[in-house]
Order: C-alpha cells, then structure tokens, then sequence
C-alpha cells in the first residue's frame, strides 16, 4: 500500500513528507509524534458506525485506507487542534474602549 507508507510518522527530528492527505494532516500527524501521542502499542479498540460516504470521502481526501489509521488521524487533529480562533473569539470586550489606538 503506498498510502500506508506515506502516513507513517518518522520518529527523526525532520518532518514527513507531505503525502496525498495534504501539508495539514501531515503537520497534525508530525506534533502528535512529537507530543508521544503515537508511541506505544495499539492496545485500545475503538469501534463506531459511520455513514459509508463520509468514511469514503475521508479516505480518498486523506489517502488512508486504514480504517484504524483513518482514526488515529482524526483523534490526533481534534487533540493537536490550534484552539487560536476560539481564543480570539473569546478576547472580544477585553480591550477597554478608551484606550487610544490611533498612532
């Protein structure tokens, strides 16, 4: 399987090669690795019913065709997930209105 081979994370201080998932997956995949996330054995079974085009979907846009993989790459974007745009939504009114901002 070629795809397989493009989803392993290296465990080097370089980065993966982006592969058909894309530069994002790929960096998601890269700081899970870096955060021990994907160390140790595969000991936990995660079991679910998903509608069959949105497994398809994901693995054609991914490029894994692992259904335990596909898993391991959407559990690691949620847990890797740049919360930014939330923080930022959440600064709204704490800048007070008379601080003078014109330069």
């Amino acid at each position: 399987m070629a795809h397989a081979a493009a989803f392993q994370v290296t465990r080097s201080a370089k980065r993966p090669k982006p592969f058909a998932g894309g530069r994002r997956l790929g960096d998601v995949l890269y700081l899970a690795e870096q955060q021990g996330l994907l160390r140790g054995g595969r000991t936990l079974t995660v079991r679910g019913r998903m509608p069959a085009l949105l497994v398809e979907q994901a693995k054609k846009k991914t490029g894994i065709q692992s259904d335990s993989r596909l898993i391991e790459a959407a559990l690691a974007n949620i847990v890797v997930a740049d919360d930014y745009g939330e923080w930022l939504l959440g600064q709204r009114g704490t800048v007070s209105k008379e601080l003078d901002l014109e330069f």
